[in-house]
C-alpha cells in the first residue's frame, strides 16, 4: 500500500500537480462571471505566496483548498483566522 499524505480532516491528498491545477482552472475559465479579474487574481496569489500557512506551494493550511483555485473565485475570501489577507 502506498503512503499518501492527506488532509487531516479527510482522505483527499493535499498535493496537486500542475496538470491537475490547470484542468481545474480551465473549467473555471468557462464561467468568467464567477472569477476575479486577472490583476486581482495575481494580487491574491502574491499574498498567498508570502503566507506562512501555504503548504506544498499549493494548499492553504486553514481550509485545505488549492490556493490557485480559491484565489480565482470571486465569491471566496482568504480563510486566515485573523481575517482575510486579500484586500
Amino acid at each position: 500500500m502506498t503512503k499518501r499524505e492527506g488532509c487531516k480532516g479527510c482522505s483527499a491528498s493535499v498535493h496537486a500537480d500542475e496538470e491537475q491545477l490547470q484542468r481545474i482552472l480551465a473549467k473555471l475559465a468557462l464561467h468568467p462571471g464567477d472569477c476575479v479579474p486577472d490583476a486581482q487574481y495575481a494580487a491574491r496569489l502574491d499574498i498567498c505566496g508570502e503566507c506562512p500557512s501555504l503548504q506544498y506551494g499549493t494548499t492553504c493550511a486553514h481550509c485545505g483548498c488549492f490556493v490557485r483555485v480559491r484565489a480565482k473565485l470571486a465569491a471566496k475570501e482568504c480563510p486566515h483566522p485573523k481575517g482575510s489577507r486579500w484586500q
